[in-house]
């Protein structure tokens, strides 16, 4: 009996943790679909923006503007986006993973190399490592706007064109299905010219009113809406990444509860058969 007991409380926790991962799982799912729809709304925007800067790049001298500027390589900055829970599956290691790889391979390159931490669950790995982490943004789950990207951003410049960062890369998950991120490692600044195909390098812009007031501008914006669009981009993966752990925890607890009620069942049988050998050995006891 003591054994049937405790695979009674076996079941009754495991369907507990199912219900809660199934919880779970329906939250993040519902949130998704809003998520999705803010970066596929953003994403056009930002590729053609991309874009237009790259060929911009291409066709101006790097001395036009600051944030063109090719300097030596010395200093380098990496922006993390992990997230401020967990129970995502592999979405924060495969960003730490990423950082370290990058870290361990260009110690000789640069003199230094600092962070830019969104998320609580990066900060809380890197905080205990000797790494410099030059700035940190946590709780910001589900209070994403564009505010918030001009804050990071004009932090960003101002850390570029200070040359206390000659080189900032940006590392996040890019959503593609809610079982399906793709990890982006790319950099941000300064801003790396495009191959053009050879037909549009005749392409020539007139800036007005000047070359200086509309680089200005748009460099700016370019940066604010990259940095809008992978904090959306990581958002929506998050949330996909939860989903899809979430489905395989109630999947997995679903399992355990079919073997442990088949166990609990044989236990069971196996005492009444003791309980009917104990009854028919007593009563033959009796009879002789």
């Amino acid at each position: 009996m003591a054994n049937l007991k405790n695979i009674r409380k076996r079941i009754l926790s495991v369907k507990n943790t199912q219900q809660i991962t199934n919880a779970m799982k329906m939250v993040a799912a519902a949130r998704l679909k809003k998520a999705q729809d803010r970066i596929e709304t953003v994403r056009p925007y930002a590729d053609k923006m991309v874009e237009i800067l790259a060929s911009v790049a291409l066709r101006t001298d790097s001395e036009a503007h600051p944030l063109l500027t090719q300097r030596p390589p010395e200093k380098a900055m990496l922006i993390l986006l992990t997230s401020d829970k967990g129970l995502c599956g592999a979405f924060n290691q495969n960003i730490i993973k990423t950082a370290e790889a990058f870290i361990r391979n260009n110690k000789r390159k640069y003199s230094d190399i600092h962070l830019t931490i969104i998320g609580k669950k990066g900060h809380d790995f890197y905080k205990k490592l000797d790494i410099q982490i030059y700035k940190d943004y946590v709780g910001i789950s589900g209070k994403l706007d564009f505010t918030l990207a001009g804050k990071i951003s004009t932090d960003l410049k101002e850390r570029f064109l200070t040359e206390k960062a000659d080189e900032i890369y940006l590392i996040y998950n890019r959503f593609q299905s809610a079982i399906n991120q793709e990890l982006i490692f790319t950099r941000l600044l300064p801003i790396a010219p495009l191959e053009i195909p050879k037909d549009d390098l005749a392409l020539e812009y007139l800036f007005e009113p000047t070359k200086a007031e509309i680089l200005d501008g748009l460099l700016f914006k370019n940066i604010e809406t990259q940095i809008f669009r992978s904090l959306l981009e990581s958002e929506a993966s998050e949330l996909g990444a939860r989903m899809t752990a979430m489905e395989s925890a109630t999947s997995n607890a679903n399992d355990m509860i079919e073997r442990l009620t088949l166990e609990y069942n044989r236990a069971r049988q196996e005492s009444i058969t003791n309980e009917l050998m104990e009854i028919i050995g007593g009563a033959e006891a009796l009879k002789s």
